[in-house]
């Protein structure tokens, strides 16, 4: 930072003890991607559901990438990617594959990073397939909603993105990227045999911009004499155009495998389209016996907000192919047939009066017995101090979906303890505002700004932050009266894959570091409509 600009940023520093009038932001930021007009509902969060038959996409906002359902009778289940975030692999709930919520977290204790999961239901038991870390493991459970298992090591390496499928012998395997495939045993908790190489993927034309040819998530399903493999090459980040949907076939499990004809079936072809790197896509019979296609997609001008989840009807075609239904996702598009109405969403506000681990809350990058760290007292959520900053403390985190909206909260800070609010995608990306009984911190660019420290008595804070259009504003009070403007607004477009790599988000995060502990007491959000 310039010796200039460093002074000016203190001069405002000295300048900041005059309270300012009530949380705004700066002025939005001019938006690159087409404006798609999504509905509000709890808290002002946007939702899919328009309320009048249409739908529009997203239909998970936020950071839900890799989607891999379930259809289980008339109930749909999906879960996402959860990287290091625990209690992880959150399973969401719907009736009518518009409106989703979630029910419970599957995963518990960490494994390492979980990537692009299969989730299955065979012989009256349900099963998760998860990739973390190079190693592939497996959980299952006699109902959905748990317990589930502690995870099984299928003792499989250089494999992500599993892939469940039953033969026409009735023998079950798991295929991944490649493609590649091995056999499982009949309980599914173990392989049979090697890995081999079963299908020679699909090549899109060398002039095409994409990432690079990455053929990953093979999901495989039946239907009359076809058994379907919809995979995904291009990569999933980088350019826009670089994700797609392949569809290939055979009437055997074992192959050979053809290409449909008009592979690829779902693809960004400009920069200009909402929805960027459409890809990773899993196919679905709706409540009515229309059939969909759920996939995930970086929203135009929001990499951010991580790959959100879009659904997209398909259909089929005279001679056994299908084909997408709908364009660009520009506009809305009428709902499933037949669906019944199920909750959507989560308030995510929080009084922390109950235990909202694993459908809310998550703790970043945790040790094995991490989830000690946090009890609640009757007055809050307490969580143990972990590290010296938000680098090593395994904040806790709240996955968001909405362009433009407002946090604040309420820390406790016991003696040697550090805790503030956050924007956190990873241990290399974050900012923020963290205060001590006695000092106030500016965390920017990744790192603390320690010639921005200053003495404030802060054993109770009151924090909030404005995220309007990745242009954020923090402002703090002793009273939750009277609020101070931070004077650093900062800008955070830049947090996202393309930078920093990981495939994640940008979240709000609480954090506790240093030696003492702080308690979190009435969590508020509310999502704003764009300016």
């Amino acid at each position: 930072m310039s010796r200039g600009r460093r002074s000016l940023l203190k001069l405002a520093l000295a300048g900041a003890g005059a309270a300012t009038a009530p949380l705004g932001g700066a002025a939005p930021c001019g938006r690159p991607g087409p404006a798609l007009q999504p509905a509000y509902g709890t808290e002002g969060q946007r939702k899919a559901d328009l309320g009048n038959g249409m739908f529009i996409n997203p239909i998970v906002p936020g950071d839900h990438p890799d989607p891999t359902i379930l259809k289980d009778g008339d109930d749909y289940y999906m879960t996402f990617s959860s990287f290091y975030s625990y209690p992880g692999a959150v399973i969401w709930h719907s009736r009518d594959l518009v409106n989703w919520a979630p029910v419970c977290a599957a995963l518990t204790r960490p494994i390492g990073s979980v990537w692009a999961m299969d989730l299955v239901k065979h012989g009256g038991r349900y099963f998760l397939y998860i990739p973390a870390d190079d190693r592939i493991f497996v959980i299952h459970a006699d109902n959905i909603r748990g317990p589930w298992s502690a995870p099984v090591d299928l003792r499989l390496q250089g494999c992500i993105d599993p892939g469940h499928a039953v033969g026409e012998d009735g023998k079950r395997y798991l295929f991944f990227n490649g493609v590649r495939r091995i056999a499982l045993a009949d309980d599914g908790l173990s392989t049979v045999g090697a890995l081999e190489h079963v299908y020679h993927p699909w090549r899109y034309p060398e002039d095409w911009v994409v990432e690079m040819f990455a053929p990953e998530g093979p999901k495989l399903f039946r239907r009359g004499e076809w058994f379907y493999l919809v995979a995904a090459v291009g990569g999933t980040s980088g350019p826009p155009t670089s994700h797609m949907v392949t569809v290939a076939r055979s009437r055997s499990i074992h192959g050979p495998w053809q290409d449909c004809p008009g592979t690829p079936i779902v693809r960004t072809r400009s920069a200009d389209e909402p929805w960027w790197s459409r890809g990773h896509a899993s196919i679905v019979e709706g409540p009515g016996g229309d059939w969909w296609m759920i996939y995930h997609a970086y929203e135009n001008g929001f990499r951010t907000l991580g790959r959100q989840t879009i659904l997209e009807p398909i259909e089929w075609t005279s001679d056994g192919w299908f084909r997408a239904r709908g364009g660009t996702l520009d506009k809305p598009l009428r709902k499933p047939k037949g669906g019944r109405a199920s909750p959507a969403g989560q308030a995510l506000s929080d009084d922390f009066s109950s235990n909202r681990f694993g459908v809310q809350w998550s703790f970043f990058a945790p040790g094995p017995e991490e989830m000690r760290r946090a009890r609640y007292d009757g007055k809050g959520l307490v969580i143990k101090g972990k590290g010296s900053s938000p680098a090593d403390c395994s904040p806790l985190t709240c996955i968001v979906g909405d362009r433009d909206y407002e946090v604040s909260v309420v820390l406790d800070i016991a003696e040697g303890g550090q805790g503030g609010l956050l924007l956190y995608y990873s241990q290399r990306g974050y900012c923020g505002i963290g205060f001590s009984p006695t000092e106030m911190f500016t965390h920017h660019y990744s790192e603390e700004q320690r010639w921005m420290r200053q003495k404030i008595a802060a054993r109770t804070i009151h924090i909030r932050l404005a995220n309007r259009a990745n242009i954020i504003t923090f402002h703090y009070s002793s009273d939750g009266v009277a609020w101070t403007r931070h004077p650093w607004q900062m800008e955070v477009s830049g947090f996202h894959h393309n930078v920093f790599g990981g495939f994640m988000s940008l979240k709000v995060g609480i954090y506790s570091a240093g030696a003492g502990e702080v308690r979190a007491r009435q969590f508020t959000y509310r999502g704003l409509k764009p300016a």
